[in-house]
């Protein structure tokens, strides 16, 4: 209930469902209340941090962890000129350093970590590389231009069959109403058994009925972007040869160790090696860490570095 509720004026959810939260780049949370009425002029300071802000930047929060929507926030900022691609490094080893090197300012800039120190390194980059960053930003909105184009290109074709679909559906109907009043007209003028003239439109319209199923059976039905669609459930699908080509077969990882085996998941807990681990904090964990992880690889580390032959062992003590 504590992290659904304004720090300021401590308006909750629970008394005000209606209650909006609001976050800026600090990453503090005001209601929608406390923002228009502290930064009425527009700007003004957060009164948890005291840093200086404008009403224009507060968002309304969508994650319930303040920390989460800081860190959200914090990463947008600086992809948008960290912005380079694999393509432009020689090497997947300079590639993978960018990213990490991109990853640690976040982390710093969301945890208040030499904060200083990261925003000039920042700056320093936006000058050193101000043309791969403009060209970059160019090469993204055309692409992003591109994507809204086919993204409108489909709702116009969606549109389309929608009004191809709505007419057929009106020449059914018209089709339905000219045959009962064909059916009609034959019973009330014709001579011949009542009987046999429904049953002659009783298979016509049956064999009419068979004739459409055939025809979009066999019209081929895709997206536009060529993805074939429809009853997927009907199609044959045959088991591939050994002639044609070996099965795919999975093949667990297998780490070579020399020394005793590690322990496995079960056995952290139970021999009490996660004890010696710190707990990860609500951040770490909402980022998919936990404390099993780092404690598993520590000890796969260590014993990987280990050397033991039990046979060889045996043979010392018997010669002495």
């Amino acid at each position: 209930m504590d992290e659904q509720a304004c720090p300021r004026c401590k308006t909750t959810k629970y008394r005000n469902p209606s209650l909006k939260l609001m976050v800026n780049v600090c990453g503090h949370t005001l209601c929608e209340n406390c923002v228009d009425l502290l930064f009425l002029k527009g700007s003004g300071s957060c009164p948890e941090c005291k840093i200086p802000l404008r009403r224009t930047n507060f968002r309304v929060q969508m994650f319930e962890d303040s920390m989460v929507e800081k860190e959200v926030n914090i990463r947008k900022r600086i992809l948008r000129d960290f912005n380079k691609r694999e393509e432009d490094f020689s090497t997947l080893r300079e590639y993978n350093d960018y990213l990490e090197e991109i990853e640690t300012i976040i982390y710093n800039l969301a945890n208040n970590i030499d904060v200083v120190e990261t925003n000039k390194k920042i700056e320093q980059y936006k000058k050193d590389n101000k043309e791969q960053i403009a060209k970059s930003k160019a090469k993204l909105g055309r692409n992003e231009y591109e994507l809204e184009e086919m993204i409108e290109l489909e709702k116009q074709k969606e549109e389309e069959r929608r009004i191809e679909i709505a007419k057929e559906e009106v020449e059914t109907k018209k089709k339905k109403i000219r045959e009962k009043e064909a059916l009609i007209d034959e019973l009330t003028f014709s001579d011949a058994n009542a009987k046999n003239i429904v049953e002659s439109f009783a298979s016509a319209i049956q064999t009419q009925k068979k004739e459409a199923k055939a025809l979009s059976s066999v019209r081929a039905t895709q997206f536009s972007t060529g993805i074939k669609f429809g009853n997927q459930g009907n199609q044959n699908y045959t088991v591939p040869k050994i002639e044609e080509g070996p099965l795919y077969s999975y093949t667990p990882i297998w780490q070579q160790i020399e020394g005793p085996s590690p322990p496995n998941w079960r056995e952290l807990q139970a021999r009490g090696y996660v004890s010696h681990i710190r707990n990860e904090c609500q951040v770490e964990r909402a980022g998919g860490f936990k404390a099993h992880v780092a404690c598993l690889r520590a000890l796969q580390e260590a014993m990987a570095g280990l050397y033991h032959n039990p046979s060889q062992r045996q043979a010392e003590f018997a010669t002495v």
